[in-house]
């Protein structure tokens, strides 16, 4: 018995090489998939010289409309799918149920005719939205009201 234990030695360290090609598969299949995942809607919005909004708890219903018109909700089962008055009426409906005081926004682009941004409003007024807001991108320093311009002298 004693010539059998001194052949075979115990082995005191862990094989981390593995792990280490776990690792760094899934760090590839992250970094593949995150720009996936913070893919929405492209709309180009116009631009305002307002505050932003506080943080809220909560994630705010938004309603998008692109060039063509067509209406986006970031919720339900696919955001990036366009849907039909109806449905985004009752999406928000049921979303307005659950969450009363949840902040409602348009998101729509600038070359979208008035009209049809005062009739995704009153879809959303008439699912229960008490206040909706608009998203906006951040004026330029220079074309911001008030702000000093700089003129050149030749």
């Amino acid at each position: 018995m004693a010539q059998l234990s001194r052949g075979r030695r115990l082995m005191g360290e862990i094989n981390v090489v593995p792990y280490i090609d776990v690792m760094l598969v899934l760090l590839i299949i992250f970094m593949v998939t995150a720009p996936l995942l913070a893919q929405g809607i492209k709309v180009d919005l116009p631009k305002a010289g307002a505050e932003p909004l506080p943080p809220e708890a909560q994630e705010p219903l938004v309603l998008s409309i692109d060039k063509g018109g067509k209406l986006y909700l970031n919720v339900g089962g696919s955001p990036n799918a366009p849907l039909d008055e109806d449905t985004v009426s009752a999406r928000v409906a049921a979303a307005l149920r659950r969450a009363p005081e949840r902040a409602v926004l348009v998101k729509a682009d600038e070359a979208l005719p008035y009209g049809r941004v005062v009739a995704a409003m009153v879809i959303l007024q008439h699912s229960g939205a008490k206040k909706v807001g608009f998203v906006t991108d951040a004026l330029d320093e220079d074309a911001k009201p008030g702000a000093k311009r700089s003129s050149k002298k030749s």
